[in-house]
């Protein structure tokens, strides 16, 4: 059996998939991250996986991996709506994702990788994977490098240039779960709202400065990391599909509805204040997200996505208090 490579495999996202990978019977995989000096490592503690290779050292290495790899699922990327240096953005978003492109196509691997909602920008032109991608406003740097790759993409495929043997890009909408407790600020609100609840028994949201959406009310289309591996597994059993999807659930639902959630899974009472949004943000806000899901339903995906409710029970309940259980 050829062997998978996964890019951010000891990420959040990442190491995710690498478990529903182990659990397909795949142990043959390579897992290229950037782990340094974080805590990522635990995440692939209970893995099975052959290498563990440095992203530094991965684009000079690639030759090795030519005739016994059959997929690659690049996760890795700077993931940073806060990064403010593009050129890192772009170094390691679009031109190392478009090596791997020409790699894969080359040696007829398949390609499943990650894009990002952030492409949609504030929603103007709304949230359709089946809509005019040249029309999309990024509102920062970690959204347009990644909508850089989509529309290079759309280009070579435009012109019948050679692609992979298979390509998924996912447009991954506001991803929680079990394996993000190591991103820091960039974990999801429920790992936030579990940590500030269960340290002062409370939880700050942030105000609204849009009149048309009350403090609290402001909408998330919120997706489960279970869902997306399910998705992803979908996909690597559907070698015929291609194509860039939206993978968030199609709801739409409160900050407020989110943090009552995590109180109830963590058995409290609600006790929710509304705090003033830093102004380095307000301008880049977005008030709603909402996949919209047609295109993954089409191509033949009919399983049911866990509610906000029953996604945050079973990670409340079966990892964050059971001391950060890894997945």
């Amino acid at each position: 059996m050829k062997q998978i490579i996964v890019t951010g495999g000891a990420g959040f996202i990442g190491s995710c998939i690498v478990k529903t990978l182990n659990d397909m019977g795949y142990e043959d995989i390579i897992i290229v991250d950037n782990i340094a000096s974080s805590d990522k490592w635990k995440n692939l503690t209970n893995k099975k996986y052959t290498e563990y290779i440095n992203k530094s050292d991965f684009l000079d290495r690639l030759k090795e991996f030519r005739k016994n790899t059959f997929l690659i699922i690049h996760m890795g990327a700077c993931s940073s709506t806060t990064e403010k240096n593009f050129d890192y953005l772009y170094n390691n978003n679009f031109e190392f994702t478009k090596k791997l492109w020409k790699f894969c196509t080359d040696e007829g691997i398949r390609f499943i990788y990650a894009s990002s909602a952030a492409t949609y920008g504030d929603g103007t032109n709304g949230f359709d994977d089946k809509s005019d991608i040249s029309k999309l406003r990024p509102l920062n740097g970690y959204g347009y490098s990644k909508q850089l790759f989509d529309l290079w993409v759309e280009k070579e495929l435009k012109y019948n240039r050679p692609a992979p043997k298979q390509y998924v890009g996912f447009k991954f909408f506001n991803v929680y779960g079990p394996n993000e407790y190591f991103k820091g600020a960039m974990a999801s609100v429920i790992f936030h709202t579990y940590n500030k609840v269960k340290e002062t028994g409370q939880m700050g949201l942030f105000k609204s400065y849009n009149s048309k959406y009350q403090d609290g009310e402001q909408l998330r289309d919120f997706v489960y990391v279970k869902d997306i591996c399910s998705v992803v597994r979908y996909m690597i059993e559907n070698v015929n599909v291609n194509g860039l999807f939206n993978l968030g659930t199609g709801t739409a639902r409160s900050f407020k509805d989110l943090a009552t959630s995590t109180f109830k899974a963590m058995g409290l009472k609600p006790k929710i204040n509304y705090i003033d949004m830093p102004d380095e943000i307000k301008s880049k806000y977005q008030y709603f997200t909402e996949a919209k899901m047609d295109k993954l339903i089409a191509i033949g995906y009919d399983k049911e996505f866990y509610s906000l409710e029953n996604g945050i029970n079973d990670y409340v309940s079966n990892y964050l208090m059971k001391d950060y259980q890894i997945y």
